[in-house]
């Protein structure tokens, strides 16, 4: 029998349009629910933003204690990125914004581009993110309007992959390996800045942490009927 309360680590398929936290939430709900109790430690490792499906990783009680390690594990994410338009989320979160010249986008074009960003790079986060300036969440300050400058941070891209590009619709599909504190909706401002176009995220699947695969990860159904 599972126990929850010493604690495990659990390996969602997180569904779209959640907050990771909302995800957790319903979880430590219906843990408590189970277990009879009022409360139990319940937290995640390496956040998803709601327009991001895949891998969430969800620790209960003592193995809470493993999160740090588990959130240093490798990303593996599934990217599509619309060309030739940009949003002031680089997601679909905010509308277009602005749209860019795409005729001279080639095939040919993007593959000499993307190896540009694999290796050590330095990467400006989202203003709408979770990153923290002066002790608050940076989307926090966006939304209402504010100024956010962010400084660029260091990372590792391992690998990018071009899986389909579309020239008729402009859509791009990647996938990429990369370290903790990837952004990829601003690898897709980035890229989309190398083509001389603009882009944006219009769809993200996390595929792997470290050793979880998004294969082998449970839905909020298939974890209700195991409990």
């Amino acid at each position: 029998m599972t126990d929850y309360k010493e604690g495990v680590v659990l390996a969602f398929d997180k569904p779209l349009k959640w907050t990771s936290f909302q995800l957790v939430s319903k979880v430590r709900n219906m843990l408590c629910q189970h277990l009879h109790e009022k409360k139990l430690k319940v937290g995640h490792a390496g956040t998803l933003d709601p327009l991001a499906t895949g891998v969430l990783l969800i620790c209960t009680g003592k193995a809470t204690k493993t999160i740090e390690t588990l959130q240093a594990g490798t990303k593996e994410y599934v990217a599509t990125l619309q060309l030739g338009a940009t949003t002031a989320s680089f997601d679909l979160e905010k509308p277009i914004d602005a749209t860019y010249p795409t005729e001279h986008i080639t095939r040919t074009l993007i593959e000499e581009t993307l190896p540009k960003f694999i290796g050590h790079i330095e990467q400006i986060p989202p203003v709408f993110s979770a990153v923290k300036v002066d002790g608050k969440r940076a989307y926090d300050l966006a939304r209402k309007g504010k100024e956010v400058e962010l400084k660029p941070k260091s990372l590792v891209i391992d690998e990018i992959e071009l899986l389909d590009f579309s020239p008729e619709t402009m859509q791009l599909q990647l996938r990429i390996v990369c370290s903790k504190g990837t952004y990829i909706r601003a690898l897709a401002r980035d890229i989309g800045e190398s083509l001389h176009s603009g882009a944006h995220l219009t769809a993200l699947r996390r595929t792997r942490i470290g050793d979880y695969r998004v294969e082998r990860c449970l839905t909020l159904e298939q974890f209700e009927k195991t409990i």
